[in-house]
């Protein structure tokens, strides 16, 4: 299966680094023109001089409406719609798993404000161009915690990512109609960023143990098994695919 982007806009939210930046890199080795977000300044320049095509970035705080539409509008004013969308910013934002009555009104709104808010800004925002020309990808990049339990123990993180697997089956119904497509990749656990090392280096060696033998092929996943599926909803080879959530975590 050869896929290529040649001649395609793509906008790549949490690009900073772990699976933003391999997604953005795989479009970018694709010919994509590629626009790489974040709020984090440093591993976005990383990911631009990385790259090994084309890649632009912006500063951008998803969870913030008024800033998601201006960012979204100066890409487009340079060369017209966006062709894919992926919706990958999200995380636990430094919490860790607490009880229920230790969590404030703020720990919990701050998970949903990047991980489900932010998607739906972002969706928002490039809707109407999609509409216009008649044809888009949307993919959302959820988590295994969407699909059952986190293992982090973060119950807004795991309700946030619950709630955007929801929303893409709502937004595929939605926009379907207008020639665009909206799934989600839920990945397992794997070591993209210093948090899940962090997580991972917590677990202690028999945990870790424990967490391989749940896993069918018995061993951690890499970013880039996360971009390729990305690259799938993403081509041509997913026309006729809309409103999916696909489980790339090794098998559970």
């Amino acid at each position: 299966m050869n896929i290529g982007f040649e001649g395609k806009r793509v906008i790549v939210t949490g690009a900073a680094h772990g699976f933003g930046r391999a997604i953005a890199h795989a479009f970018s080795a694709r010919g994509a023109e590629v626009h790489a977000l974040d709020v984090n300044a440093e591993g976005l320049a990383e990911t631009v001089a990385t790259a090994p095509g084309k890649c632009e970035s912006a500063l951008c705080d998803v969870g913030d409406r008024d800033a998601v539409q201006a960012v979204v509008k100066g890409i487009e004013a340079k060369g017209g719609a966006i062709d894919v969308l992926v919706n990958n910013a999200g995380g636990v934002r430094g919490q860790v798993g607490r009880p229920i009555e230790e969590i404030s009104a703020e720990d919990w709104q701050t998970i949903f404000d990047v991980n489900l808010s932010g998607a739906f800004f972002m969706t928002q925002a490039v809707a109407p161009g999609m509409k216009a020309a008649g044809k888009g990808r949307v993919v959302m990049i959820s988590s295994g915690a969407g699909r059952g339990v986190s293992l982090t123990g973060i119950q807004a993180y795991a309700s946030a990512k619950a709630g955007q697997i929801g929303l893409t089956r709502q937004l595929a119904h939605e926009l379907g109609q207008f020639g665009i497509t909206v799934n989600n990749v839920a990945p397992g656990f794997v070591l993209s960023n210093p948090t899940t090392e962090k997580q991972f280096a917590a677990m202690g060696e028999e945990g870790q143990k424990r967490l391989l033998s749940n896993i069918a092929m018995r061993r951690l996943g890499s970013p880039d098994d996360i971009a390729h599926a990305v690259l799938f909803f993403a081509s041509d080879y997913a026309g006729w695919v809309t409103g999916e959530t696909l489980g790339v975590d090794g098998g559970k």
